[in-house]
């Protein structure tokens, strides 16, 4: 009898749809934190949407569970200088330093979630 996936791997999926849609719906939010260093603010901020909302329906499918978690991970690792840049800059965007100070530990947790999903077949 087939199992039925934990509702974590839905939440988890419905996050990284909804903040990847927000890349497309919202772009001047990502563009507002994007290190100057890096070229073509605009596409890169695209494409970490795309990838957000693949990344997340891909965790839906037992078939691309795995490989949807790996590609989910390396983004991670790819935006986390944005965080850091939003912690230099977080007097020009009104932020609390504490809050984004904070902020950076929730990354490592996301990146064990995400993990721990992909790594379940079952979810």
């Amino acid at each position: 009898m087939p199992t039925r996936p934990h509702w974590s791997l839905y939440l988890l999926s419905a996050l990284f749809i909804g903040a990847g849609l927000l890349h497309f719906l919202h772009p001047e939010t990502y563009l507002r934190i994007m290190p100057p260093v890096l070229p073509a603010p605009r596409l890169l901020v695209l494409l970490s949407g795309a990838a957000e909302v693949m990344g997340g329906l891909g965790l839906l499918l037992p078939a691309t569970r795995r490989w949807a978690a790996w590609g989910l991970l390396a983004l991670l690792l790819a935006v986390f200088p944005a965080n850091i840049y939003m912690l230099q800059i977080h007097e020009q965007l009104h932020l609390p330093a504490w809050a984004l100070w904070a902020r950076l530990p929730l990354q490592p947790l996301l990146m064990w979630w995400v993990w721990r999903v992909g790594s379940n077949r079952r979810g």
